[in-house]
């Protein structure tokens, strides 16, 4: 039957369905955990902050709204902590103002809602529990009076604010990163791309997504979708197929007047570092020796051949070398090697399997085999 259904009614079908990829039980269970034990630290936190508990507005219940975001979907752009803290307290405050001005409930309630929704956009802060915390208020007259703004401070902020410090460590214990709206950073994918942040800006904007998607994660996805396509072009090579293999490596021990001469004397940019057995340790990088070597030519040469006449001659490779260079294994699509190249900043990127550097990729390799695979589809 549903393939007799036209094209536009099988589309509308799919809308219905659910907005997201399949998520692993693992990932169900890490976010609940932390929901769980969010929410009681927040309880308990409260209860013993001093908040009037016979009021029943201590743990209100967009705290369970703020909690699904801040846990479940870390990276959307309205769980990070400028959001959900300014979004709930602002909400608050214009509840509680609507709440003791407006006698007339559906009026307080429409009021409260739709000044906090319009001042959490000014405030770019657009957070959905807090449309709750401002429907929580218009509900709650008699707390409110009560209690008047000090809603907002306990138990809105204070809670709001353990909820993200709680998801911030939980994150981080856990292999997660939150918070994750922050665009320097990632500006290797956007400079990749070419396009500043405030044209990747213009583009949500364009087509409306500003509220549902982030300026970095638009960077990422685009710059994934480039490296997919990459693929297509330069069909399945790996890092086994272009890296240099016979390589000349140095130890941690290596001075810098052998590095001088090992670069001179091969024209290399990049000496791998190793320890026994071809152990990966590092990359020096020719430029690491600019501010430590004196220009190219006669100096140069008296440096190499005379290095105890040169202040500094003593200074070892494991001074030097970059350690915090992405790193390759042999089955790593060549597609994958060209962000690892652009965003690094380096023109070489080790290859290892396990420990052991088993080869190197260079933007030269790397271009060699772009060339052949470009004539060869030709």
């Amino acid at each position: 039957m549903t393939a007799r259904l036209s094209p536009q009614v099988r589309a509308a079908l799919r809308g219905l369905g659910p907005a997201h990829s399949a998520v692993s039980p693992r990932e169900a269970i890490r976010a609940g955990l932390g929901a769980a034990l969010g929410l009681a630290v927040v309880g308990m936190v409260l209860m013993c902050s001093g908040v009037d508990l016979q009021l029943g507005l201590y743990m209100i219940a967009p705290f369970g709204a703020t909690t699904v975001l801040v846990f479940a979907a870390p990276n959307s752009p309205l769980a990070q902590p400028w959001p959900a803290v300014v979004g709930n307290t602002v909400a608050a405050l214009v509840g509680v103002a609507v709440t003791i001005l407006i006698d007339e409930p559906v009026l307080r309630v429409a009021l409260a809602v739709g000044l906090a929704v319009a001042a959490m956009i000014l405030c770019h802060a657009v957070h959905p529990p807090a449309g709750a915390v401002a429907l929580t208020a218009a509900l709650s007259p008699e707390a409110i009076h009560a209690l008047g703004f000090r809603f907002a401070l306990a138990p809105v902020a204070v809670g709001t604010v353990l909820l993200v410090a709680l998801a911030i460590v939980y994150a981080r214990l856990t292999g997660r990163r939150y918070p994750f709206r922050q665009f320097d950073a990632a500006p290797p994918p956007a400079e990749r791309l070419g396009l500043s942040e405030d044209e990747l800006t213009g583009i949500l904007e364009r087509y409306q997504q500003s509220l549902n998607l982030g300026v970095a994660d638009l960077a990422r996805l685009v710059g994934a979708a480039e490296m997919q396509a990459a693929t297509h072009l330069t069909g399945p090579l790996t890092a086994a197929d272009i890296m240099s293999r016979d390589l000349i490596t140095v130890r941690a021990e290596t001075t810098i007047t052998e590095l001088a001469a090992l670069f001179r004397a091969h024209g290399f940019t990049s000496l791998p570092v190793v320890a026994a057995g071809y152990r990966y340790l590092g990359v020096v990088f020719q430029l690491h020796l600019v501010d430590r070597l004196p220009p190219p030519g006669r100096a140069w040469r008296s440096l190499v051949e005379r290095p105890s006449r040169r202040p500094g001659a003593g200074i070892r490779a494991d001074e030097l070398m970059a350690v915090d260079l992405p790193v390759a294994s042999t089955g790593t699509p060549i597609a994958a090697l060209l962000p690892m190249l652009s965003d690094s900043g380096y023109d070489a990127i080790p290859v290892l399997d396990g420990e052991i550097l088993v080869g190197i990729v260079t933007q030269t390799d790397l271009i060699t085999a772009l060339a052949r695979q470009t004539l060869h589809a030709a």
